[in-house]
């Protein structure tokens, strides 16, 4: 079974993180969720988004390295949009890495250091139709590393809402959501 560092999107740790979190550990793997806010969690996308920009993003992606200090190198790193930062940036330079699973964004590869490592295996998970991950290059950066690295796929699901896997805001999607969990669930039966 895998080990994965689970990171929370904008809206903070909300239950539908932690529900996602325990479907995984249902699964039979260990899963650690840290909360990048410090206790805060927001209904309104704005009012999170600008929480978040006055937190500042190098620093959130540091209290994500942060989080990732005592637990073991071979973990599966997994971030909800604003959580890929941390989860793409161990996973391309914390020794160890086994995956990487990014829902609703990807951050081109050189943002950290340049190539994706080779072993480490990643999955891309974002909707076809949604702004924020079409139109504002993650799904560019997603096909460029689907491309680069040796195991590597994007899963595109019809539709235009970000942040599709979180039962607890109005854009999810259940369907979607099904198969996502599916495809992450075979993912990491898949880690050794």
């Amino acid at each position: 079974m895998a080990e994965v560092l689970l990171f929370h999107h904008v809206h903070g740790l909300t239950a539908g993180v932690l529900e996602f979190a325990e479907e995984l550990r249902r699964a039979g793997h260990t899963v650690h969720v840290p909360d990048l806010y410090e206790g805060r969690v927001f209904d309104d996308f704005e009012e999170s988004v600008a929480h978040a920009q006055k937190i500042g993003f190098d620093v959130l992606t540091e209290r994500g390295r942060a989080a990732a200090e005592g637990l073991p190198g071979e973990l599966v790193y997994a971030g909800f949009s604003l959580g890929v930062l941390p989860a793409q940036s161990l996973a391309q330079t914390r020794p160890g890495a086994r995956g990487a699973l990014l829902f609703h964004a990807c951050v081109p590869v050189s943002e950290f250091g340049g190539a994706w490592p080779k072993g480490v295996p990643v999955q891309v998970h974002g909707m076809d139709a949604d702004e924020l991950f079409v139109e504002e290059g993650d799904l560019d950066a997603a096909r460029a590393l689907v491309a680069e690295a040796e195991d590597a796929e994007l899963f595109l699901y019809p539709g235009d809402r970000h942040l599709f896997a979180d039962p607890g805001l109005p854009t999810y999607d259940a369907e979607a959501t099904a198969l996502l969990t599916e495809r992450v669930l075979g993912f990491l039966a898949g880690i050794r």
